[in-house]
């Protein structure tokens, strides 16, 4: 199977595709940037533009998608939901079942704590996917969103609960 994650943002929506066969693995990822001088319109056109681009060129059979989390600014809240928005739509427009996953429920499943910080999930996603160097963050959190997906489409439930990923 593979899965595509994303990660939304207004300004910048990373992304990650893997495989599951035979095992975990990286297949592409990366992070769609958008022009903080554009209107939001023109920024929303382009993250769908990109997404849509990555959907064409790897055909993935699941995406996910990091829900919103209670931010204390609603004007970023607003625009998260708008950029999560044409996410969804690119989805949709690919015939793709969209699942999403709150971003405490993403932390568990890939290091096993849900208030784990953003840079113990680019490890363990390293990790898993058995990479070296460096990775955007935002490029992370993508690929673990689509690693929570796998763990909940095989398992059900906390896979590294039971041992972790073969």
């Amino acid at each position: 199977m593979i899965v595509l994650g994303i990660d939304p943002g207004s300004h910048a929506t990373g992304y990650g595709v893997i495989g599951t066969v035979p095992r975990l693995c990286l297949i592409a990822g990366g992070v769609i940037r958008t022009d903080t001088d554009d209107a939001l319109a023109a920024r929303l056109q382009t993250i769908h533009d990109g997404i849509a681009a990555v959907l064409a060129e790897h055909r993935p059979q699941a995406m996910a998608v990091e829900n919103l989390f209670n931010a204390r600014n609603a004007r970023a809240s607003l625009i998260l939901g708008h950029a999560r928005g044409v996410v969804l739509l690119a989805g949709a427009q690919a015939s793709l079942t969209v699942a999403e996953y709150a971003p405490r429920e993403v932390k568990k499943a890939v290091t096993g704590n849900g208030a784990a910080a953003k840079e113990q999930v680019r490890f363990m996603v390293m990790r898993l996917l058995s990479l070296r160097g460096s990775l955007p963050l935002d490029e992370s959190d993508a690929l673990a969103v689509a690693i929570a997906h796998v763990n909940r489409s095989r398992h059900g439930g906390d896979l590294l609960a039971r041992g972790g990923f073969a």
